[in-house]
């Protein structure tokens, strides 16, 4: 959407997976579970795990690097990453990212936190900013990295995840023009998940899902008011939501066409199999990702769906606490061939295959360090997982920690 005649959104995106992953089939037949609950329950197959030599930052600067040229590291004048899972309680990560990306340094630079919603504010702010005009040509750097904590043997262990999603914002919309004025917001102090602490997660998550439907339905009602009551039925091509597993988006479309028309079974099936199953390709690959969740989707279903430019997608981004926002956006003139260029199911298929216990192993690693001044990660602990997917190969790793300053390198 054009405000102040500029128009507005995402001229390039990339992705990171990170090197590992694990079968959820696998993973519940260890815990005495039905190993079809998973994909045919929750619609997840596999997770994406952190090696104890990544975190946060390493994820989101090996997402944007290289997606950036010489120009667009001149041309950022603005950083934002959205994150719930910052190793530091003062300290933006966003700093470590603008060194590493080596963007110029007359850039804003900060941190957005509102859990899962944090990617959303960070990408709204970027896209007003550029759209209003007020730095001319300059472009955003919108990154959304999160990784979750080990909760082994709980009932949502399967929806864990990790994984960064860069977005270069600018007002050359090649993969997707974001319609500004076409959006609809809710917010509702609730407890349904946080993070109270560097190590815990609590709440409850099935009261999580309530949160979720009445903020879609707020954000929903406020988006029919914007629109001047306009029919949302057929409205959208396609519709992303944001999804901590891909079964929410069943929930949350069929909550959306209860509200736009009476539809029986079989045909929202097929409405579900059209509109929003294709966005699910890859999120049902990756786990939970938090920030990320619904450029995850993007990227899907730019990949595996008959899309063609000017094609109108609805985007509905949700974040415990809360906050929600649905959006109007159209399909860029560039999106196929800048997402089918980042090969990313290759990139998932490269993945190296943890069994469970190596799983277990490594959440257990990664949790054991958080908080101690002094680390040093045991590259070799999972052979040939370093040697195969970072020696030589110019990713940032953690190199250690050493009296809380936290040392990175590239591999």
């Amino acid at each position: 959407m054009k405000k102040n005649g500029q128009r507005v959104g995402i001229e390039k995106i990339a992705a990171y997976p990170c090197s590992m992953s694990l079968d959820l089939t696998q993973l519940a037949r260890a815990r005495g579970a039905d190993p079809d609950y998973p994909p045919q329950t929750l619609m997840a197959s596999q997770r994406s795990v952190n090696p104890c030599w990544e975190d946060p930052v390493t994820m989101a600067v090996n997402a944007a690097a290289a997606m950036l040229d010489d120009q667009d590291r001149q041309a950022i004048e603005m950083l934002v990453v959205g994150t719930e899972s910052s190793p530091d309680q003062g300290k933006p990560i966003s700093t470590f990212i603008h060194r590493f990306l080596d963007v110029q340094p007359h850039c804003r630079n900060f941190e957005c936190k509102h859990a899962c919603y944090g990617g959303t504010a960070a990408l709204m702010t970027a896209a007003h900013w550029v759209a209003s005009g007020a730095a001319g040509d300059a472009k955003a750097l919108v990154i959304c990295t999160d990784q979750s904590r080990m909760h082994l043997g709980n009932p949502w262990e399967y929806v864990m995840g990790a994984g960064a999603v860069a977005l270069l914002i600018s007002n050359q919309p090649d993969v997707l023009e974001i319609e500004l004025e076409s959006s609809g917001y809710w917010t509702s102090e609730v407890g349904d998940t946080f993070r109270p602490t560097s190590r815990e997660e609590a709440g409850n998550t099935e009261n999580s899902v309530y949160c979720y439907l009445d903020a879609l339905d707020g954000a929903l009602t406020h988006f029919e008011q914007r629109a001047g009551g306009a029919d949302l039925a057929d409205r959208f091509a396609r519709h992303i939501y944001h999804v901590p597993f891909g079964a929410m988006a069943y929930r949350a479309h069929r909550a959306f066409l209860r509200r736009t028309r009476r539809i029986g079974r079989a045909e929202f099936e097929d409405d579900f199999a059209r509109r929003v199953r294709p966005s699910l390709t890859y999120v049902a690959q990756v786990g939970g990702t938090y920030t990320a969740s619904t450029f995850y989707s993007l990227i899907g279903l730019v990949d595996s769906d008959d899309l063609s430019p000017g094609d109108r997608l609805a985007i509905f981004s949700y974040g415990s606490g809360s906050c929600a926002e649905i959006y109007s956006a159209v399909i860029g003139p560039h999106a196929r061939e800048r997402v089918s260029a980042l090969d990313f199911q290759r990139q998932l298929d490269r993945r190296h295959a943890l069994t469970v216990e190596q799983y277990e192993a490594v959440e257990g690693e990664r949790t054991a360090y958080i908080d101690r001044p002094t680390y040093e990660p045991p590259l070799g602990a999972l052979e040939p997982v370093y040697r195969e997917h970072y020696a030589g190969k110019q990713r940032l790793v953690l190199r250690g920690l050493d009296g809380f300053f936290r040392q990175y390198g590239w591999s």
